[in-house]
């Protein structure tokens, strides 16, 4: 599972957006920019690092040994936990996993190798892995 070797902070403070923020589109990572297929969500979602795990294992088995995937995301915010029946009070709780804010429009996954078909069925089988949607996009030829 991906997470970071070092972090500065190991507890992050809770995120406090307005449902407008949270919905609006991503500005960065939004174009397919390694290989010639991807995975770009629709819907906004925390995607945690088992999740990415997952989603990258199925799509590494669908594919074969053919073709190259690149991930677009990396878990660096860590998410913490109390454990449970603890009392109130006593601090925040221990680092439990870390995940990744996703925003609409931004490229989770990346394909480059192999046909077009068999590139949507694997991120077909890869977004029923994460907990967010997802669409199969091409990537844009640039004309100088």
């Amino acid at each position: 599972m991906l997470f970071p070797k070092k972090v500065k902070h190991r507890k992050w403070q809770v995120m406090r957006k307005s449902p407008e923020k949270l919905l609006s589109a991503d500005s960065r990572g939004v174009t397919v920019a390694f290989g010639s297929y991807g995975l770009k969500a629709v819907t906004q979602g925390r995607v945690r690092s088992n999740q990415i795990e997952a989603a990258r294992r199925v799509i590494s088995r669908t594919l074969g040994k053919t073709g190259k995937i690149w991930i677009r995301i990396f878990p660096d915010r860590p998410v913490t936990k109390k454990a449970a029946e603890t009392p109130m009070g006593k601090g925040k709780g221990d680092p439990d996993y870390f995940m990744f804010e996703v925003h609409p429009g931004r490229i989770l996954f990346e394909v480059d190798g192999v046909s077009e078909s068999v590139a949507r069925e694997a991120f077909r089988k890869a977004n029923a892995k994460l907990p967010l949607t997802a669409k199969f996009v091409l990537r844009e030829e640039t004309r100088v």
